[in-house]
């Protein structure tokens, strides 16, 4: 079993005291459908904290963060995101956790599709949201739900079936 709890802290200054915060919906490829544009900030600080909890096949875990900036002409602002997820591996594979880095591994694969075998097979459902309202910035709120399985054919292999259901809430317009 494993308890990992962590917390960061960030301290920036935005250059030329102008900053912009912006997101996809957890995918690389979509436009950035939340946008602050940019707004004053002489500096920032970003505290965030994780947990996770597994017993090797389960896992349930959550990291949240605040983003607040301070600006001396204008208004401050302060952000929030974060997420939940629940993994369970159906193969009876057990998630390897790494104590020097404090960082889950990769799945180790017994018996590989290669090598007559399944692979290994882990069910995912992961909650999100970001809010980049506040005050006169409405950059928008996003929130999904994802539920997923994951196949791990190899040990460099895996393929994954998505499917995200999202709610955009921006321009006065929610859907």
């Amino acid at each position: 079993q494993v308890l990992h709890i962590a917390a960061n802290l960030r301290y920036g200054k935005p250059v030329n005291e102008k900053i912009n915060l912006k997101s996809r919906p957890e995918s690389n490829i979509a436009p950035q459908i939340i946008n602050t544009g940019d707004f004053v900030a002489n500096y920032s600080t970003h505290i965030g904290g994780e947990i996770y909890y597994s017993t090797g096949r389960f896992m349930l875990g959550s990291e949240v963060m605040v983003h607040q900036f301070d600006a001396s002409k204008g208004e401050n602002h302060s952000f929030f995101g974060g997420d939940v997820v629940a993994t369970y591996m159906l193969t009876g594979t057990k998630r390897p956790y790494n104590t020097t880095a404090s960082i889950f591994g990769f799945i180790p694969v017994r018996k590989s599709i290669f090598q007559g075998g399944w692979g290994e097979w882990e069910v995912v459902l992961k909650y999100s949201t970001f809010d980049l309202n506040d005050g006169s910035l409405q950059g928008g709120k996003f929130r999904r739900i994802t539920p997923m399985v994951n196949w791990y054919m190899t040990k460099y292999l895996r393929t994954e079936f998505i499917y995200g259901y999202g709610i955009l809430d921006r321009y006065k317009m929610k859907g």
